[in-house]
């Protein structure tokens, strides 16, 4: 179970830094139709589609990657207590 619980937060961390790489490519590379481009925000955009259509809009500002990153934090930090509880 220990075992489990340190992949659940290196994949977790990994997916935190892929949210954080997404944020900065939108910013940097322009082109939504770069390959590197798309091939993160095909990552991504999952989750946070549904994260954008539930919060309001805030002008120029997208806060739903920080949101994401805290529900993937939470989310983790949930499985991992609760395997290490079980074993």
């Amino acid at each position: 179970m220990i075992l489990l619980a340190q992949i659940i937060s290196v994949v977790a961390r990994i997916y935190i830094w892929v949210i954080i790489i997404s944020v900065l490519l939108s910013y940097f590379l322009r082109n939504p139709y770069h390959p590197v481009r798309q091939g993160i925000d095909n990552l991504v955009r999952p989750l946070l589609d549904p994260i954008r259509r539930i919060m309001p809009a805030t002008g120029m500002f997208d806060f739903s990657p920080i949101i994401l990153i805290l529900l993937v934090q939470v989310v983790a930090n949930m499985l991992v207590r609760f395997l290490i509880a079980l074993s």
